[in-house]
């Protein structure tokens, strides 16, 4: 027994069983239930042990980790101290909300390991005491000899001691969309997780065949448990909308409390106001240029944009991510399941006559088999004018184990679904496009496909009663055996080898999997077919060439996304040939630039220094071969040139770097709970093209967030600037504390909301992504903000001092300068709509019903607040009269209209 039981044999693929059993202290009758009991006491059970969380109170805590909620908090502190506890409870709500809704939407790593749990097997098939048994799997350990089945899921990783006709599906962990073939003889060590043949991995599942075997490594020592670890020792990102809004708040917090301190000096040392005084001036400053409303409108906005997104197939798990896809700088998508469609196709037959394209994707057989190439390209044949073509598509019908059935789930492939392996799926369906006729026929014998010949072979009766030989399988083990080929008649030829090795090659470059189909004619009376029966004298049919094939939607997504600034770069467990071939089709390829390679493969990115990935990360386009840990190592390359990354997926094997991706991106359909649970959004109908629609909306909604900035702040600004100017010049103050707070909550529920409706500006996609570094409010904005506060605080300020010059009362004067500020505001929304675009048009005036919804809203707020008797005992205010109505109205417009000028005059300096 050996020292570290639990810890996987160092590369178990490349060194033989018998070396793997002597290591692990056990032999291939297995444990016995002593020795089992033993080693499970030390190494502990075969399941993933959940992740290690922050106690509740921190959880919560860190949502009120932000500079502006310390202000908020320290003002409701002070307000209560001062027992003004109406603006306390309002204070402190907005803190609270804002914490409670962060909160609520965290928890994603957590929930990415609980998926890839459930991944893991429940029973297996052990050999304990010489004897076989089923045992729960959370007790194998290592040294433990076990079986698998058709249908099973593996239990742990496993060295194989014996295979016989075992094929399983390891997508999820390699992303290869076809069914692996495994063996008991041994690799290289260097060999990648997909070339690991001789092993089987926890979790995935077996497709055909049956083997025994030796487990290796249990719990997080399986490869499923190393992508767990790898999950969860991944950093979370801030998004960039947070990094901005955290970068912002810092700068207003100082510059609240910087002018807050010289307006307490100069109240105080030159004008003598009383402390009181100057305490609430000071809480009423404050309140007033805090955003307080600012992070319940970036949710809210958010939130209605998950809303819509979800509308657009794409349900968002995660609020922030939703405007972080707005400025994604680069897409890197697997290949199998969301750029292709995980359905194996029968795209090209080569005969020596000719060559044939079938239409039509996946296993359903709607398609067309017509010319390829030569003076009748494109026209569409039957089985009886091309003998040659009916002798491949008869042979990859009858030497087939699988079959296509009429789907009872309607999300199935058009209607159809396939009952065994893809690659015979895509023959099958091949010959139903074709039309080959089935009825009558009858199999005697067959020979099984196996790793080792590397072909199948079927003894079938035809409905006269002959008796024909279908032989399919890899091409260079079929030509040997071949002495003639198909004529262009059907009749046999002598065979060409230099022209088949050509085509095979050809095929091959274009990134096909390639068949080849043969056939002979056997004697009256035979019963029986042995694979020497195969060895020679074959008539070779021709050749099919096979491929995962790209979603059609997705090519013309990807355009859109090269269109609007976006990268998209291939990531995936399949050959470079394959790969390379299926992106040239995509048009991935197509738009390379730079001197880095077309493709780039796992073990030569293995030999790369972190220095030299990022020398050519951004020029390659397509990546082959990799792993989860190359994955990772990708996107943190792509993230270290600044680039914002969305990464999609669908196996197990996607979920790292999902998560170390700045917008982690599942299939809802076809992806794996682990991936599901790892990404923010996940696609409910797997199309590619819904990240291209999400990419719109997210930018969409980045828009009007900035818009809810950009009206938003001149507010909090123009308020701001009332008290403050008042105290510097040792006036009455136009605003109490209170009637801030009032002015605060009806523009933070009603008009701010409605810029969250805005639609998409006509240019969103014809825009590069922006700058993850630029900040939501660039010069020109913050010189818009600036004019802004001016124009509507001097309005409220010429209002008010002239109401008490004219005898108003002072609650008058008061009431005059908060409809000033609700109807400026009101005014400023309008010019808001448009980001740069001018406002001096009827558009101003349609395409948001929300707005006018708001902006009834706050009238009839304000006349609440105007003219209900107990608002004038809370917040001071009183009745005024058409005239004050009409002079606040008519300044309105002015400040509109000046704002319109400001506008201009910004888009031309842009």
């Amino acid at each position: 027994m050996t020292d570290q039981l639990g810890e996987a044999p160092t590369a178990p693929w490349s060194r033989a069983p018998q070396d793997v059993l002597a290591e692990l202290g056990t032999t291939p009758t297995g444990l016995d239930r002593e020795d089992a009991a033993a080693r499970l006491a030390r190494v502990g059970p075969n399941r993933l042990p959940p992740p290690e969380r922050d106690p509740l109170w921190k959880r919560v805590a860190v949502h009120f980790d932000d500079v502006l909620i310390y202000i908020l908090l320290v003002a409701a502190v002070l307000k209560a101290i001062l027992g003004d506890w109406v603006d306390f409870t309002v204070i402190l709500a907005v803190a609270i909300i804002n914490a409670a809704i962060g909160f609520i939407q965290e928890g994603r790593a957590e929930s990415a390991l609980d998926g890839i749990r459930q991944m893991l097997s429940l029973h297996a098939e052990v050999r304990r005491d010489g004897a076989w048994e089923r045992v729960e799997a959370d007790d194998l350990v290592p040294g433990d000899v076990v079986r698998v089945r058709s249908g099973d899921k593996v239990p742990a990783d496993v060295r194989l001691l014996e295979a016989t006709n075992l094929r399983v599906e390891e997508s999820a962990l390699t992303g290869e969309s076809v069914a692996a073939s495994k063996r008991a003889a041994a690799v290289a060590a260097d060999a990648g997780v997909g070339d690991r043949t001789s092993m089987l991995f926890s979790g995935t599942l077996v497709a055909a065949g049956q083997g025994v075997g030796v487990v290796t490594a249990t719990g997080q020592a399986t490869e499923i448990g190393r992508i767990q670890t790898m999950i969860s020792e991944v950093e979370s990102l801030q998004t960039p909308l947070t990094r901005q809004l955290d970068h912002f708040g810092k700068i207003l917090a100082v510059l609240i409390l910087g002018m807050a301190v010289v307006m307490v000096v100069i109240g105080r040392v030159v004008h003598d106001f009383s402390v009181p005084d100057l305490v609430s001036a000071s809480i009423g400053f404050a309140v007033a240029a805090v955003p307080e409303g600012l992070p319940a409108l970036v949710t809210i906005t958010l939130a209605l944009g998950v809303q819509q997104m979800a509308r657009r197939r794409a349900i968002t798990r995660k609020l922030p991510a939703v405007e972080t896809l707005g400025s994604v700088t680069t897409i890197c998508s697997d290949k199998t399941g969301t750029l292709t469609k995980n359905e194996m196709t029968a795209r090209v037959v080569r005969t020596a006559a000719g060559a044939f394209a079938l239409s039509g994707a996946g296993y359903a057989p709607h398609g067309t088999v017509a010319v390829k190439d030569g003076p009748d390209d494109g026209a569409e044949v039957t089985l009886s004018e091309r003998p040659d073509l009916a002798g491949v598509a008869t042979t990859m019908t009858f030497c087939n184990d699988a079959r296509i059935v009429p789907a009872q789930d309607a999300a199935d492939d058009d209607g159809w679904r396939l009952v065994g392996e893809p690659t015979e799926g895509a023959l099958r369906s091949m010959g139903m496009k074709a039309g080959v006729e089935t009825h009558d026929w009858a199999r005697v014998a067959v020979v099984p496909f196996e790793s080792e010949h590397k072909l199948m072979a079927t003894l079938d009766r035809d409905p006269a009663g002959g008796l024909h030989v279908h032989v399919k399988g890899a091409p260079d083990r079929v030509l040997v055996r071949c002495a003639t080929q198909t004529g262009a008649d059907g009749a046999p030829e002598p065979l060409d080898r230099g022209f088949w090795t050509e085509q095979i090659d050809a095929l091959g470059g274009q990134g096909l999997r390639v068949l080849a189909a043969a056939r002979a004619t056997a004697g009256a009376g035979t019963t029986a077919l042995e694979l020497s029966d195969v060895d020679e004298d074959l008539e070779l049919c021709g050749l099919v060439g096979i491929v995962d094939p790209p979603r059609p939607e997705a090519v013309g997504a990807i355009a859109q996304c090269r269109t609007a600034g976006i990268r998209v770069k291939m990531i995936t467990g399949d050959h470079a040939g394959t790969a390379l071939a299926i992106g040239r089709e995509m048009g991935i390829v197509d738009g390379r630039s730079g001197d880095g390679p077309a493709v780039l493969t796992g073990p030569e990115l293995e030999a790369m220094s972190a220095e030299e990935l990022r020398a050519v990360v951004r020029d390659v386009d397509v990546y082959a071969r990799t792993s989860p840990e190359h994955k990772i190592r990708i996107v943190s390359a792509l993230q270290a040139h600044g680039e914002v990354v969305a990464m999609t997926g669908d196996g197990v094997n996607d979920a790292p770097a999902l998560t170390q991706a700045d917008v982690g991106v599942a299939m809802g359909i076809k992806g794996t709970e682990a991936t599901k649970e790892a990404a923010e959004v996940v696609l409910a109908d797997d199309n590619f093209a819904t990240i291209e629609r999400a990419v719109e909306e997210g930018r969409r909604i980045y828009d009007n967030i900035r818009k809810s900035v950009l009206f938003l702040l001149p507010t909090n600004g123009a308020q701001s600037l009332v008290i403050l100017l008042a105290v510097l010049f040792g006036l009455v103050l136009p605003l109490s504390p209170v009637q801030v707070l009032w002015i605060n909550m009806i523009t933070a529920v009603t008009l701010s909301l409605g810029l969250a409706y805005e639609q998409a500006e006509p240019d969103v996609m014809h825009r590069r992504p922006r700058d993850p570094a630029a900040q939501i409010i660039d010069g020109v904005f913050l010189r818009r903000i600036l004019v802004v506060s001016l124009l509507i605080g001097g309005a409220t300020m010429v209002v008010f001092y002239a109401e008490r010059a004219q005898g108003a009362t002072h609650a008058e004067a008061q009431t005059t300068a908060v409809t000033m500020l609700a109807l400026g505001q009101l005014a400023y929304l309008f010019n808001c709509r448009f980001l740069d675009r001018s406002s001096l048009t009827l558009d101003v005036l349609r395409g948001n019903r929300v707005i006018w919804i708001s902006a009834a809203s706050l009238v009839a707020l304000q006349a609440v607040f105007v003219y209900a008797p107990f608002m004038h005992g809370w917040f001071g205010s009183a009745p005024i009269g058409l005239e004050e109505w009409g002079k606040t109205l008519g300044l309105s417009v002015v400040v509109f209209l000046l704002v319109e000028v400001v506008k201009r005059l910004g888009a031309r300096r842009r």
